[in-house]
């Protein structure tokens, strides 16, 4: 063997192709510094013989890897590794516990999980609540279609106009009337609410939002150094009182808001809050951006800041990531159709049009049934995780802020004196992703809180956490202000 040789066993991993087996045994052996810079590989035919697998599998493999850069070939030598040793993370070696609890801590935790992390925190559903069924029924019709467009070709710039039919016929469901015409494919609701600021926001315009809220409007308005102030927020929608006090002292340009099953608290907008909320917004000339994300986990319509206004001066987001798959990526905005023509240039000049193979196996879910079936059963899986995990919840002394009617959220006060910031971290450490109540609120009010998803509540191990961590915090005798008024 040369110097700087390096003899693979004839282990195989146990998942993939025969070529994504070979790759993954020498991505390990780099990973694990058996291999190194210089390192020569076998050769095709010991490999072959090491891992008894055909001589083509192995020259498949060796050509991937190649191509991504890990080896490179020397004509006459062999091949030998070239890809340089990636750094060693905290993230290799655990939880990120020195990371600032800021509006983006959920989701860095949450996105970078190591095997056997549970996510009680995050804010999707399990992979197991997904409908993978009828995903992979949905890409078997695309690859057999005989129309290719959407496997090769961008897209229309306002996408699938089939899709945006069908979107504009659901949201009439919803009592919201929009034509085709008023729809814009995004690639996410995220996407969608980030096109609308570009749209109408400039650096320094005042933007209102909900305390507590979703923590990346904060995120998100800050990269576009929008001024972020935060209104109270009730059980039936924002504090009134207080957010007319706003629109006289701030002059906002937007409110952004969940107007059903409001993401923390899981609350619903009431109708005569939404009507003084509209009227307010039209003697200020505020826009309103709706994100509703979260519509289709409800039984029945709530009130809709857009169905009361007509898309007037209510900018409508939705998505199917929570619902059907984050990874087929397609949000949408509904507006007046001259505010789309103008966001429809602003997706063209940042980000081309929207996937059009995204929209097709989207389209094809929402029209054979199976997704009707899929939330049929999802909403009543919900239903009863919700009422078993505020049960085990309270019997350790963390009491929800509401009962919601529908959805994966639960608002929950924790014991006074318990810090949910230091909460979260105790249980990092025993990979436990928690969502502690400060990173939604812009009033940093709700440190007492922490919000979760009962879809990831099934595993014992969380409320075992929960209580070693409340009981290692406990700090006697200190009471946090309440988070929201009622």
């Amino acid at each position: 063997m040369n110097k700087g040789s390096v003899q693979l066993t004839g282990d195989r991993g146990t998942g993939g192709t025969r070529v994504e087996q070979v790759m993954a045994a020498i991505h390990q052996r780099i990973d694990r510094r058996v291999l190194t810079p210089g390192a020569k590989l076998p050769s095709v035919r010991a490999m072959a013989d090491a891992m008894r697998l055909s001589k083509s599998t192995i020259v498949d493999a060796y050509d991937r890897l190649a191509a991504e850069g890990v080896i490179r070939s020397r004509p006459g030598s062999g091949f030998y590794v070239a890809a340089p040793l990636a750094p060693l993370t905290l993230a290799e070696i655990g939880p990120r516990l020195d990371s600032a609890v800021d509006p983006l801590w959920v989701l860095r935790q949450s996105l970078a999980t190591r095997s056997g992390t549970l996510m009680p925190g995050c804010g999707w559903l399990p992979e197991g609540w997904m409908p993978e069924g009828a995903i992979r029924k949905a890409l078997r019709g695309l690859a057999r279609g005989e129309d290719k467009g959407a496997l090769v070709e961008y897209g229309s710039p306002m996408g699938a106009e089939p899709l945006r039919r069908l979107i504009a016929r659901r949201m009439a469901e919803q009592g919201v009337d929009a034509g085709p015409d008023q729809i814009l494919l995004a690639d996410s609701g995220t996407h969608a609410v980030d096109l609308v600021c570009r749209f109408l926001i400039e650096p320094g315009d005042a933007v209102l939002v909900d305390d507590p809220c979703y923590f990346n409007f904060h995120a998100l308005l800050r990269a576009h150094r929008a001024k972020v102030v935060g209104v109270p927020y009730t059980t039936t929608g924002p504090d009134i009182a207080a957010f007319a006090q706003a629109l006289i002292e701030h002059r906002p340009r937007l409110y952004i808001t969940n107007s059903a099953l409001h993401n923390p608290t899981g609350a619903t907008l009431s109708a005569a809050t939404a009507h003084r909320v509209l009227k307010l917004a039209e003697a200020h000339d505020l826009i309103i951006v709706e994100d509703d994300i979260f519509a289709d986990f409800e039984e029945t319509p709530a009130p809709r800041l857009a169905a009361f206004d007509g898309l007037d001066r209510v900018i409508r987001i939705g998505s199917f990531s929570k619902t059907l798959s984050a990874s087929v990526r397609c949000g949408h905005i509904a507006a007046r159709a001259d505010w789309i023509a103008g966001l429809t240039d602003l997706r063209i000049a940042t980000g081309m049009a929207s996937s059009p193979l995204s929209a097709e196996l989207l389209l094809s879910v929402l029209t054979d049934g199976s997704y009707r079936r899929h939330m049929d059963g999802l909403r009543a899986r919900l239903a009863e995780a919700r009422a078993r995990t505020a049960r085990r919840l309270k019997a350790i002394g963390i009491i929800p802020w509401i009962e919601p009617a529908a959805g994966m959220l639960l608002w929950c006060r924790l014991p006074d004196g318990i810090d949910a910031a230091d909460v979260a971290r105790r249980a990092l450490a025993d990979d436990v992703v928690l969502a502690p109540g400060n990173v939604f609120s812009l009033g940093r009010s709700a440190a007492g809180y922490l919000r979760f998803n009962v879809a990831q509540m099934a595993d014992e191990r969380v409320f075992r956490v929960l209580e070693t961590a409340m009981a290692g915090q406990s700090r006697p005798g200190h009471v946090e202000p309440d988070v929201a008024h009622s």
